[in-house]
């Protein structure tokens, strides 16, 4: 007798799968469906690797900590994720790419099915210091000056730039392109130079004029950008490359009288955001948005990350809620510690960081440098891009901040709004944020900085689902 219930046993147990073996665990919960999953680890075995979903559930008893998401939530809309179309970025692509290297990059970092989906650049209003040389759009001889800007041409963009901006819109014809300016032409300022000085008080309505033309060029070619600041580091004026100190009293009178209401009396659409420096200084853009008459023209304000930290955004959040925050800079370099510290710091400061503190978008310095982390007109930068072209072959080299980049532009996709996300306990070196798309799919990137594995449960609504994330790992997951 004994004999004939084991081989019942054994058969009832071969005829079975696991998830239905009587008394089993999971045998009292109906999969509810897979969330998926993309995985990056600091050994760099892998590199935003889409791995085997994971089963969801009903909800249930468990021991693990908690991460419950709230898609009742609803906080900030993101506008994209990606990084700069600086014009060294674009002359790297355009001069030192055969057309077949250019077109396998260029799909690589727009598109979203086949690689990260980048949604959001910056470029510079004329140069930056990543461009091979310093040059403005309305550049005169020494002591002569445009003011009917006679001159005004963006011809050195139409060499590399707008090729470049014009091949990036067949893939992503819906990026967002964000401008701004490292310094107007020479004769609109105090020192008449591209380095230093301020605005000159009898310029300010030419330059508003100025932009506007810009604006209005980049359309002519089918290129519309969505929003500028008003100058790249105000607050900067000693740099060895294109700058310019504007006060937060003079970048307020600036849009108040001249660059807010000139965009309403062309009907210009394209949004306007201050200060664009970093995390340390509040004060400056909160005084600009206290102000009624300039705050109506204005669409949020910028920050960089070389100063400060990052909850500063949340303290001009919380003084003026109604306005945008946006995340525009930070480089990286070779002086760094490594892919894993690189990774993790990015993850936790910019794209996890700088979401949790509210802001719409996140973005890195240049798109692509060479191997000398140039061409740049400075002469004394060591920074790198989040792709390395080699000058002489064209090869491409991923850094670090590709795959930062992509473990938001690939998954969290514009138009998505950022959701409640909280622990039921503290988790030492696991930071979080999640999202909901525009489709109701739910996004939960989690960054684990720690030494050791960290076993979750994910809670949503009526349903939950089990993780480990590796130690030293990324991880981004998506359900619907």
């Amino acid at each position: 007798m004994r004999l004939l219930l084991s081989l019942i046993t054994v058969f009832v147990l071969l005829a079975c799968s696991e998830d239905e073996i009587p008394d089993s665990p999971s045998s009292v919960d109906t999969e509810k469906g897979k969330a998926n999953v993309w995985l990056t680890l600091g050994d760099q075995s892998m590199l935003l690797s889409k791995r085997n979903p994971v089963s969801i559930t009903g909800i249930k008893s468990t021991s693990l900590p908690v991460i419950t998401i709230d898609s009742t939530q609803l906080m900030q809309e993101i506008e994209g994720f990606g990084a700069s179309l600086t014009g060294s970025s674009a002359y790297l692509m355009n001069k030192k790419m055969n057309a077949a290297q250019r077109d396998a990059l260029l799909n690589e970092l727009f598109d979203v099915e086949s690689g990260i989906g980048i949604s959001y650049l910056r470029m510079s209003i004329g140069a930056s210091d990543f461009s091979p040389f310093a040059y403005t759009y309305d550049d005169m001889p020494t002591g002569q000056t445009d003011f009917n800007l006679e001159h005004f041409s963006i011809a050195t963009d139409e060499e590399d730039v707008v090729p470049i901006f014009k091949e990036i819109l067949k893939i992503a014809p819906d990026i967002k392109i964000l401008g701004s300016p490292w310094s107007p032409p020479a004769w609109m300022k105090t020192n008449s130079n591209l380095k230093g000085g301020n605005l000159k008080e009898e310029a300010y309505e030419v330059y508003a004029r100025y932009l506007v033309k810009y604006l209005k060029a980049y359309d002519e070619h089918g290129i519309t950008i969505d929003a500028i600041t008003l100058q790249n580091e105000p607050l900067y004026k000693g740099a060895p490359y294109p700058c310019m100190e504007m006060t937060s009293e003079e970048q307020l009178k600036f849009i108040k009288d001249h660059v807010g209401p000139l965009f309403d009396s062309e009907g210009i659409k394209t949004k306007i955001i201050i200060y664009d420096h970093n995390w340390d200084n509040t004060d400056y853009a909160i005084s600009i948005l206290n102000d009624p008459d300039a705050r109506k023209y204005v669409a949020g304000s910028a920050f960089h990350a070389y100063g400060g930290e990052v909850g500063a955004m949340s303290i001009v959040h919380n003084a003026h809620p109604d306005k945008g925050l946006y995340f525009t800079e930070i480089g990286g370099g070779d002086w760094s510690p490594g892919f894993s510290v690189d990774m993790q710091w990015n993850m936790n400061n910019i794209f996890i960081g700088t979401t949790k503190n509210w802001s719409k978008n996140a973005l890195l310095w240049n798109l692509a440098l060479d191997q000398n982390g140039g061409p740049n007109n400075s002469g004394d930068e060591i920074t790198r891009g989040v792709v390395k072209i080699d000058n002489t072959s064209g090869e491409v080299t991923r850094n670090p901040e590709f795959y930062a980049i992509g473990h938001m532009s690939k998954l969290v996709r514009p138009g998505a709004i950022r959701i409640g996300s909280s622990s039921s306990t503290y988790i030492s070196l696991l930071n979080f944020v999640a999202f909901m798309n525009t489709d109701g799919s739910k996004v939960l990137v989690l960054a684990n900085s720690g030494q050791e594995t960290k076993a979750v449960t994910v809670k949503q609504g009526e349903k939950q689902f089990n993780y480990s994330i590796p130690a030293d790992a990324v991880v981004t997951l998506v359900w619907d």
